[in-house]
């Protein structure tokens, strides 16, 4: 695994487990109010092109961690419709 690689894995573990917070703290307080509907939108076609970026490309840690940070943003914007008036 080269040092790229290794990096590459590194800033996606962080970056996609940054989310998993907000994701616990919707479902726990049921509560959607103050998260972005748009920000999460934009993420998640973001999330989507840098998994499309990294399948053309072969690059795994590109593909991983989007592809996981996409069930995350799913999670959050099911979070945000289901709760968004609770709270």
């Amino acid at each position: 695994m080269s040092f790229g690689e290794i990096l590459g894995l590194a800033g996606g573990l962080f970056t996609t487990v940054s989310i998993l917070p907000q994701v616990i703290k919707i479902f726990k307080s049921k509560s959607a109010r103050d998260i972005s509907l748009l920000f999460n939108l934009m993420f998640l076609v973001g999330g989507f092109l840098w998994l499309a970026y990294g399948l053309i490309g072969g690059l795994y840690p590109l593909i991983i961690w989007n592809a996981l940070s996409i069930v995350l943003v799913v999670a959050l914007l099911v979070g945000k419709l289901k709760y968004s008036q609770a709270g």
